[in-house]
């Protein structure tokens, strides 16, 4: 990973972590398991958590319930850059370096509140990250003059100097993540670059600061998330959560370095019980240049499955008229009735009643209310006017709505009204209307895309809605 600036806010916000005590025994007991550790403590005081002012925002928590692709940066990209790759990068999520003396990028110009806020309100999910002090025994640490190691030295055996650099750690990231307007449960990622997990002390003293973080970061009100490498960092937390839990204290979320290119959560590095379901994040190819909207930028390529993942809310209309069907066909005035063209006149009826085009019941019939309101339809938006009802028609009705943009990741009402158009305009399709943005429906609307001419970008912008609004299937 990348590294980037301290904040010069920092300062004046650090003024609100006020009312200082001293860590109880109790506290650090839950920490480590040990009095000796306790007792070692107990003459460092920290901020109350009661008494931090945090920034007032409307802003989201981020990540949120999130499945989907990411990328992190050493430099922030600005406001123009953002706005490209939302709209034809597969990304819906981006790491930020907020925090941290060993950033390599420590000048972050474009970290703004405006722009954190900006991103949020557009639909991305940030991964806010600091890189503060390393594990002992990383080679290519410290970087700067008034950067630090973590303490490896044992003391009686419970690294507590180790442990209260990550208590400071945290309440220095706690402090940078309010003054951006980054809101309490959002998760902060440490990033602890990878080391030599044979030397016991580095080891130990990483795992020892890791529990610091954590306990502190949750006590301010946020989650806790660690980057590590698969073979060192992550492998030590597994490890110590298996064959001494309760030793320390484990992060609330993972960030696995492996870069194996394999878009998922899943290592050999690590069982397959930890941090799941909803704790995972995977970095899974190093850095490299990509190119979207003609924007190039150097990044890290990344899989996340957080929180209850991509979810949408359970959807009731017409009084329980099924809408989700994996095929929409089209509708004939003089065809007999059977039961699958009754539930398909029965969708139809509710969506031109909820247009207000149709006035009747839902009935399932074809009758001639129905076909009124699908040629007022069909005449207003510049379809072809027939007693009929056609797959163009179905594209139009369906897709019609809000033109949000949507790609992988995305959850609610609009994933629904695509993949409603998709399986009117793509017929082997057959997507389940969940609406979620999963592959099947990035496969679906890419070869949609290719069908009408479009680029196969996997995102839904304007033009896709356009092309579904006009019925069009083919270029």
């Amino acid at each position: 990973m990348r590294r980037p600036a301290r904040l010069p806010v920092r300062a004046a916000l650090a003024a609100t972590l006020t009312g200082l005590l001293v860590a109880t025994t109790g506290v650090v007991l839950a920490v480590g398991g040990s009095s000796t550790l306790a007792a070692e403590d107990a003459t460092a005081s920290y901020p109350v958590s009661s008494a931090v002012a945090a920034k007032r925002s409307t802003n989201p928590v981020t990540p949120g319930d999130f499945t989907g692709y990411g990328f992190d940066q050493c430099l922030t990209p600005d406001q123009a850059k953002m706005n490209r790759w939302l709209a034809r990068s597969p990304f819906l999520a981006v790491g930020i370096y907020i925090s941290g003396k060993s950033r390599a990028c420590r000048s972050q110009p474009n970290l703004t509140p405006t722009w954190v806020a900006t991103q949020l309100r557009k639909g991305w999910r940030l991964l806010p990250i600091t890189l503060g002090p390393q594990a002992s025994c990383q080679p290519r640490f410290p970087r700067y003059s008034d950067d630090v190691r973590i303490d490896p030295r044992p003391g009686t055996g419970t690294y507590g100097r180790a442990y209260r650099m990550g208590v400071a750690e945290a309440e220095t990231t706690v402090v940078d993540a309010q003054a951006l307007g980054i809101v309490a449960g959002s998760t902060l990622w440490y990033d602890l670059e990878g080391y030599d997990s044979k030397n016991t002390h580095c080891r130990e003293s990483a795992l020892r600061f890791l529990s610091g973080w954590t306990v502190r970061i949750r006590e301010l009100g946020y989650v806790s998330g660690v980057y590590s490498s698969a073979g060192s960092g992550i492998r030590d937390l597994d490890n110590a959560r298996v064959d001494r839990p309760g030793m320390y204290v484990m992060p609330d979320r993972i960030w696995v370095a492996r870069w194996d290119g394999k878009a998922n959560t899943s290592t050999s590095y690590l069982r397959p019980d930890g941090w799941l379901p909803g704790g995972r994040v995977k970095q899974y190819q190093g850095g490299h240049d990509e190119t979207w909207g003609g924007v190039r930028i150097n990044i890290d390529r990344n899989f996340l499955d957080v929180g209850h993942g991509s979810i949408a809310a359970a959807e009731l209309r017409c009084g329980g008229v099924r809408l989700d069907l994996r095929a929409f066909r089209a509708i004939r005035r003089a065809a007999a009735p059977t039961a699958g063209s009754r539930l398909q006149v029965k969708a139809l009826q509710c969506l031109l009643k909820e247009k207000g085009l149709y006035q009747g019941s839902v009935t399932g019939r074809y009758n001639k209310r129905t076909v009124r309101a699908a040629r007022t339809w069909q005449a207003t938006h510049s379809l072809r006017v027939s007693d009929n009802w056609s797959r163009p028609s179905w594209m139009s009705l369906l897709g019609d709505g809000s033109r949000t943009l949507l790609k992988y990741g995305s959850a609610g009402e609009g994933v629904r009204r695509l993949q409603r158009a998709l399986n009117a305009a793509v017929p082997t399709a057959k997507l389940t209307v969940s609406g979620v943005f999963g592959a099947t429906t990035d496969r679906a609307l890419k070869t949609y895309q290719s069908r009408v001419g479009h680029a196969a970008s996997g995102v839904a912008t304007a033009a896709t809605w356009r092309a579904f609004s006009v019925g069009k299937r083919r270029r």
